[in-house]
């Protein structure tokens, strides 16, 4: 069996674009470190509108922006400011807690702008949880390529590559690009792996991937992805987690204890400003949309 479950994405309609969220889900909380999945987009932003994601806090995770299409400005509580484009991804590393906004470009507000990419979330180790925040972004990220495939390495080691991109745990992650009639090998190496059809077409050893729908592949069998018309794939996972981990809100920890502290830290103001977004902020809500037990 080639695809031990599948995912359905749970849609958000916030207007201009879509959001497909697949974990944390009922029937899986992680895949590998992957914890929180969600898939944005293709959409075209009519002028006036943009991504703005006010500041908000998180604890206890690594996120992984990664854009196909678009361009998002990131800022954070440690002074950084950097600007998020298609072939760079920004890994921001919460720790013991961090505070970020994305928000789209001031110079692309009133024109139409497309939006199409990837946020995903990787829960950082045992004994790494409570690690300090960080931030990278990395550009030179390994390209494997033949007349069909083009396949980014994210991070980890993949193809006989590996990316610069730092790992608080083993990760696998990578865009494949298929043209038609392509098709590339899906190594056994990783404990957890999953993949998400994202555009177009594209099949499992013969079995056809469902759009944003998250496939979880059987572990240590390798695997033949390809396309007769063409699509995008995303490959994800890795070693898998030592404990369990809650996820409430923008908080996963081992601890339900320390997400309650985090809770009440960002009521009552505790978590850093972001520099040059301080007037804004998400309050915290009564019912999350991200909530994997009753933490």
């Amino acid at each position: 069996m080639t695809i031990q479950t599948t995912i359905q994405p749970v849609t958000h309609d916030l207007g201009a674009f879509q959001v497909r969220r697949v974990l944390p889900s009922p029937r899986q909380v992680m895949v590998g470190p992957f914890v929180f999945v969600d898939q944005f987009g293709p959409a075209i932003l009519p002028p006036g509108t943009a991504m703005d994601v006010r500041p908000h806090p998180h604890i206890g995770i690594a996120t992984v922006t990664w854009l196909f299409e678009g361009a998002i400005d990131h800022r954070d509580s440690l002074g950084t400011f950097a600007t998020i484009r298609p072939g760079q991804v920004n890994l921001m590393t919460a720790g013991r807690g961090i505070v970020h906004s994305e928000r789209g470009l001031p110079a692309e507000r009133e024109i139409a702008k497309p939006m199409y990419g990837m946020q995903t979330w990787l829960a950082l180790p045992d004994g790494k949880e409570e690690i300090d925040p960080a931030f990278e972004a990395q550009t030179d990220l390994p390209l494997v390529e033949d007349s069909c495939v083009s396949a980014r390495v994210i991070m980890g080691s993949l193809w006989g590559h590996t990316a610069r991109t730092t790992q608080h745990s083993d990760t696998i992650y990578a865009e494949i690009v298929l043209a038609p009639g392509g098709a590339i090998p899906i190594d056994s190496e990783a404990d957890e792996r999953a993949v998400m059809l994202v555009g177009g077409e594209a099949s499992l050893d013969g079995a056809a991937l469902g759009p944003y729908e998250l496939a979880v592949l059987a572990p240590g069998q390798p695997m033949r992805l390809a396309s007769e018309r063409g699509g995008r794939v995303m490959l994800l996972g890795g070693a898998a987690i030592g404990s369990p981990r809650h996820v409430w809100w923008n908080f996963v920890s081992s601890s339900r204890d320390r997400i309650n502290q985090a809770k009440d830290d960002w009521r009552q103001g505790r978590f850093a400003k972001v520099p040059g977004d301080e007037d804004e902020f998400i309050p915290i809500p009564q019912v999350p949309l991200t909530n994997s037990d009753n933490s």
